[in-house]
């Protein structure tokens, strides 16, 4: 494959969300939708699989109203619309209004144009049914049916042409929750799917990685290697890429449409103006006479800060009293006034209604007409005073037309409940001043301030997503070409003693080298699309799939066996990868085998495979990493957990040039350590001895004495792991005996949750235990306070390999440097280095640590100094 080959390769990674809908004309549109709802639904349908992220009150409901129509008018077969139960009433009426033009705000003007519109084409007039299973459906028509009726089976929406997904925030919990498992698995493959909500969560990237899986625009795992640096402690906990922070706006508004304001489509505002909003917080003091006591017994002095959840409820429960009596002091200020107030508690609706009499709650356990008809009185001014937990209203109720005062009776920690409540009120077409109240004690002020917080990211992110529509409008290719990032960098080559280090791409680095150059290769290569380690489309890691990470390997596969002398070793680590429930539709998380794919394709492209070196892991520090392996879940269902994965050191070699006797055209030799004559010939040399332990496969255990769990106690967790290494690799092994000893330091509160103290360790040769996973460059970026590598290679894989593969003075390569581990080990132990590295910010590191060790190696010593004897 050429250079022009892979250059073509690279363009092609720049993606943004395809269309794959048809194209709309305005006149197709209904006449009474408004002009900015009109572009909404012609952009929706140029995708046909889009998400509409529009305020409050931009009208949501009728811009999927439409949408299905028109998608059932073009294709035939039936609309599906899916939302939750509390709303059902606001689509009828917008249905209704979309089919006659009834409305306060509709002239006699625009009631005479819909019929004139109608009467060219009769499916111009929409109707909706609520449904609770396909049979209650027509052959074609639109429908509603909420969440639950979806997520039990019932309605299968594969028999609808298209399909919305009103309020969509059950896949919020991506991967966690049984509807986002069902909803994933039951869309799949439909070809015309939107969603709308209101509020994507600023604080939760997940989300909307999840609204992205959803209309199948780029799975979860792409996505966070693409935009996101991992936490390689802890699964999902994603914190976005600086460099990459305008590239995933971009992305994002690539299939989600954020809206704020008319104007941001380049409409009229008339009519949208935002009503004016004033917040009272109100704190009340804590009770610190029920402060409680520590664990160790003392009794506290003041009351602890609510923080987490349960301290949250806890305090909630203890203040009601107070918090009670503060509403009731607030609604006297206008005893009138029509009011929601917001709860979380169901002892909260107990005690407001023992206070409020006349007041109407709205509660999960009502009879579903019932709510509704309390919903719609209160959204219709009949009901002056309603109470319900936000989880009850928010979602699409339209309560500005006779509302505009809401009560908090206490504060949470779920901003997405909170902002949807606020905004039940504050919202386009309503007329007054919004008063929002918040009542809370001294002990949430953690609370309030993580609700601050998220309140002003929430705006922050608004503004960003209104600029890039203002900036790009609604065109894909404009927004595809700033997409379009550098491909490669600029090369820079540092040379020194014994070292030549490349900031490059590596294919294009490898292309440039002599053939038959270096005489062994050690790297680790990317595990496909786990990681991306810089903001570059050459980056291996920023790649759409597995296949497509082996294509680029491809292009430097080859490469790496030309650069090759004949006969020498490539020693490549990989390790196998989890493949999460979400995208197996398991259910249950699998292993993709990463490492059968590589020795594939590197014999594909002439390499032979020799061995496999299995180095072993923390199983605690790899479940902290996927949550696969949990204590809880093995206690659930043992039958679905796996097992740690290892990390492997795959060695292949080049063929060398004569095949007769399969030596190397230059061998790696050996000085023989031979006894000969009562003493040591050549003592630094190579003894028989040496050579029986290294070629047999495992090294025979003795000793029959087990281990005192007592020997153990009072020891330093660095102490008992080497203590434990020495007695497993000298006594008999004894499986109960070890789950023992590690009872016995849980017993005694010495056993980690963070890392595995007693492992298994291995008397296989080909079974590497040994491996110090904390000694790596890492440790020298964490002292120099810089940026931690996200895969470290250790010293130890790379010193075994310089030592059993090469002689000194040879050339060791990496193609993936990184922070320069394999050249920094090289200088050390004698030998010339070469490697290349993508990323700017890890080569320069990488650079100083290999300049430092070669000046290290070219020190002369006080001996050196001094005159020779003979002078």
């Amino acid at each position: 494959m050429t250079h022009h080959d892979y250059k073509q390769f690279l363009a092609a990674k720049v993606a943004i969300a395809q269309e794959g809908g048809f194209e709309v004309s305005l006149d197709d549109i209904n006449p009474i939708l408004q002009p900015h709802q009109k572009l909404i639904v012609v952009w929706a349908c140029r995708g046909g699989r889009r998400a509409v992220f529009a305020a409050f009150g931009l009208g949501k409901s009728v811009i999927q109203i439409e949408i299905l129509r028109i998608v059932v008018s073009r294709f035939g077969g039936r609309g599906l619309l899916v939302l939750p139960l509390g709303v059902r009433q606001e689509f009828r009426q917008d249905c209704e209004l979309l089919a006659t033009g009834h409305h306060p705000n509709v002239t006699d003007a625009q009631r005479a144009g819909l019929k004139a519109w109608q009467a060219l084409r009769p499916d111009r007039v929409p109707s909706i049914s609520f449904i609770r299973s396909v049979t209650e459906a027509g052959e074609n028509g639109l429908y509603m049916t909420n969440y639950e009726t979806v997520r039990e089976g019932k309605i299968d929406p594969r028999e609808f042409t298209v399909a919305s997904l009103d309020e969509a925030a059950c896949l919020r919990g991506f991967g966690g929750t049984k509807t986002f498992r069902e909803f994933m698995r039951l869309f799949d493959g439909i070809r015309f799917k939107f969603l709308a909500t209101a509020t994507p969560s600023p604080n939760q990237y997940v989300e909307l990685l999840a609204y992205s899986a959803f209309l199948e625009v780029m799975d979860v795992g792409q996505a966070k290697t693409r935009f996101f640096k991992r936490n390689s402690e802890k699964a999902d906990t994603l914190t976005i890429h600086p460099h990459k922070e305008e590239e995933f706006w971009l992305w994002v508004a690539s299939w989600g449409l954020f809206v704020q304001r008319p104007s941001d489509l380049g409409c009229s505002d008339e009519g949208y103006d935002l009503p004016e909003i004033e917040v009272r917080w109100h704190e009340l003091p804590a009770d610190h006479a029920s402060a409680g006591t520590e664990k160790n017994g003392q009794g506290r002095l003041l009351r602890n800060a609510a923080a987490s959840l349960s301290d949250t409820a806890r305090e909630k429960r203890d203040s009601l009293g107070i918090r009670i009596a503060k509403m009731i002091e607030l609604r006297a200020e206008d005893p009138a006034a029509h009011r929601i107030i917001w709860h979380d508690l169901e002892a909260e609706r107990l005690a407001i209604e023992a206070a409020i009499p006349d007041v109407v709650s709205v509660y999960g356990a009502q009879d579903l007409d019932e709510r509704e008809k309390s919903i719609v009185g209160f959204s219709h001014g009949k009901i002056r005073e309603i109470a319900a937990k936000p989880v009850m209203l928010v979602s699409g109720c339209n309560f500005q037309r006779h509302c505009w005062w809401a009560i908090f009776l206490g504060i949470g920690h779920k901003f997405n409940d909170f902002i949807q409540a606020v905004h039940r009120i504050q919202r386009f077409l309503q007329k007054h001043k919004v008063r929002i109240d918040l009542i809370y004690t001294e002990a949430e002020r953690p609370v309030r301030d993580n609700l601050e917080g998220k309140w002003r990211r929430h705006q922050e992110q608004m503004s960003i997503m209104t600029e890039i529509i203002r900036k790009y409008g609604l065109s894909s290719a404009a927004m595809a070409e700033t997409l379009t990032r550098a491909m490669g960098v600029n090369r820079i080559e540092v040379s020194g003693p014994g070292y030549r280090l490349v900031n490059n791409d590596c294919v294009l680095e490898c292309q440039r080298m002599e053939a038959n150059s270096v005489d062994l290769i050690v790297t680790s290569i990317p595990f496909s699309t786990q990681y991306e380690y810089s903001p570059n489309y050459a980056d291996f890691g920023h790649t759409e799939g597995n296949e497509h990470f082996w294509q680029q390997m491809d292009f430097l596969i080859p490469q790496l066996l030309r650069v090759l002398a004949p006969g020498r070793v490539a020693a490549i680590h990989v390790k196998d990868r989890i493949v999460p429930g979400g995208m197996t539709g398991l259910g249950f998380q699998t292993v993709y085998p990463f490492s059968d794919d590589c020795v594939r394709r590197f014999q594909s492209h002439g390499f032979a495979f020799l061995s496999r070196k299995t180095i072993a892991t923390d199983v605690v520090r790899e479940n902290n990493q996927t949550y696969r392996l949990g204590w809880s879940e093995q206690c659930k269902d043992g039958s679905r957990m796996g097992n740690g994965l290892p990390e492997y050191l795959l060695i292949f070699r080049k063929p060398p040039s004569d095949n007769s006797n399969g030596y190397a055209d230059k061998s790696v030799q050996k000085e023989k350590r031979e006894w000969k004559q009562g003493h040591w010939e050549n003592p630094e040399g190579y003894s028989r001895a040496r050579w029986q332990l290294d070629a047999h496969g495992y090294t025979r255990s003795d000793g029959e004495r087990l281990l005192a769990t007592e020997e153990l106690a009072g020891l330093e967790h660095h102490q008992i792991s080497k203590l434990w290494k020495r007695y497993s690799l000298s006594e008999v092994y004894n499986f109960e005996h070890h789950v023992k000893i590690a009872e016995h330091l849980e017993e005694r509160g010495m056993l980690p949750s963070t890392f595995m103290l007693l492992p298994p360790h291995s008397v296989i040769d080909d079974v590497w235990t040994d491996v110090t996973r904390m000694l790596s460059m890492n440790t020298l970026q964490a002292a120099a306070g810089r940026e931690m590598h996200l895969c470290p290679l250790q010293f130890d894989i790379v010193d075994r390999c310089i030592a059993q593969y090469t002689e000194a003075g040879e050339t060791v390569f990496d193609p993936f440097g990184g922070l320069m581990t394999v050249p920094y080990r090289a200088i050390k132990f004698g030998r010339q280095a070469v490697a290349s590295e993508l990323s700017p910010g890890y080569f320069l590191d990488g650079c100083k640590y290999v300049e430092s060790m070669a000046r290290e190696k070219d020190m002369p010593s006080l001996f050196d100094t001094l005159p020779e004897a003979a002078e």
